[in-house]
């Protein structure tokens, strides 16, 4: 009981850190998943491209960035670009490396959504006169979007979880905090069980969020 309390004791100590920590994790968490979504729409749009060098540059960059670990781009960055005088902050090379990383995938999310898309609807919208820019805003977007909700939503939960390595370059999030929390009382297990209750929660909050979007806005069939 003692030790229980003297752990609980110790947390509510050294709050203030874990709060900033926590605070700094929904920041990332949530810049990296605007950007990854509206990049990823970009790259997206690229894929659907009439010009044929603009969509194997798309695949590519796709392939690439899927295929390659995200904690080595991050490293390439924070260790790498100080020896050419490039240097960003911690925070900006992971809203950086993430965002490169994140927009592959919703890119694959939303092409997954485009072949679920009734191609008549495209071919009327251009006999009607609709430019290829009014159609993808108009037609394909909206309704790529509404279809990849489950794919787009489950990548904002991966990116709460995996935010977690930024702390590698040194970006002071919860899992940092926690690690050095750990690292002062040596309760490491417990320390440890508690980080990951509080990703569980908050990657379950995104799940519920979720369901009620899908619930809401899926297109019937």
């Amino acid at each position: 009981m003692s030790e229980a309390f003297a752990f609980l004791s110790d947390m509510v100590d050294y709050g203030p850190q874990i709060l900033s920590g926590l605070v700094n994790t929904l920041i990332l968490a949530g810049t990296i998943s605007v950007t990854g979504l509206l990049v990823g729409i970009l790259i997206f749009r690229f894929t659907l491209s009439d010009n044929k060098i603009i969509r194997k540059s798309a695949a590519r960059y796709i392939s690439f960035f899927i295929g390659t670990p995200l904690i080595v781009l991050l490293f390439l960055m924070y260790y790498g670009l100080p020896q050419w005088g490039i240097n960003f902050s911690p925070f900006a090379i992971a809203v950086i490396g993430f965002t490169l990383n994140i927009a592959a995938y919703n890119s694959r999310y939303l092409s997954a959504a485009y072949n679920g898309i009734d191609q008549q609807q495209l071919m009327a919208a251009s006999a009607q006169g609709f430019s290829s820019r009014q159609i993808f805003t108009l037609i394909i977007l909206p309704q790529t979007l509404r279809r990849a909700i489950p794919g787009l939503t489950n990548q904002v939960a991966l990116n709460i979880k995996d935010s977690s390595i930024a702390f590698l370059i040194q970006y002071v999030d919860f899992f940092a905090q926690m690690q050095e929390q750990a690292s002062l009382n040596f309760q490491y297990l417990k320390v440890y069980a508690v980080t990951g209750a509080v990703y569980l929660l908050l990657v379950s909050l995104v799940i519920f969020g979720s369901k009620r979007l899908e619930s809401r806005y899926t297109i019937p069939h």
